[in-house]
């Protein structure tokens, strides 16, 4: 069995926003050269997720209308953890929602979707250098 880890930095601009990150993950896989396995794909904050769904703008702009109807981010003073002196509590929230992690099957070295799935990297409290981490394992 054979196991690769790497960690993706990048710098996310606005507070919420869905990056796309299908082309690293795949890069990752062929780094690895792992034929057959599961590709594990995190964040690695708590105030961020991972998730797999369609790349479709109407889309994302209905999960960001969805989560924030769910867990509205002002006013800051709703949420009790706010009053540790942070303005983040919707974003916990939301990540709890979309999720923390994926795992995607790889078949004859490639990650093995469905039609439409891609992974993204949700940001519910941006402005800050965030890391994803993929980690794959198998033979």
């Amino acid at each position: 069995m054979k196991s690769y880890r790497k960690e993706l930095w990048f710098d996310v601009p606005r507070r919420r926003m869905f990056i796309n990150l299908t082309d690293e993950v795949e890069k990752c896989l062929a780094e690895s050269k792992i034929r057959e396995g599961l590709c594990l794909v995190n964040a690695m904050h708590i105030s961020a997720s991972v998730f797999i769904n369609d790349n479709e703008g109407g889309l994302h702009a209905d999960f960001e209308k969805w989560l924030e109807e769910l867990a509205p981010e002002k006013p800051h003073s709703q949420y009790l953890h706010n009053r540790t002196g942070e303005d983040n509590a919707d974003a916990h929230l939301k990540r709890t929602i979309m999720g923390r992690e994926v795992v995607v099957a790889v078949t004859e070295g490639q990650l093995d979707f469905g039609p439409w799935e891609q992974i993204f990297y949700g940001e519910f409290d941006g402005l800050r250098r965030k890391r994803v981490l993929v980690k794959i394992i198998g033979e």
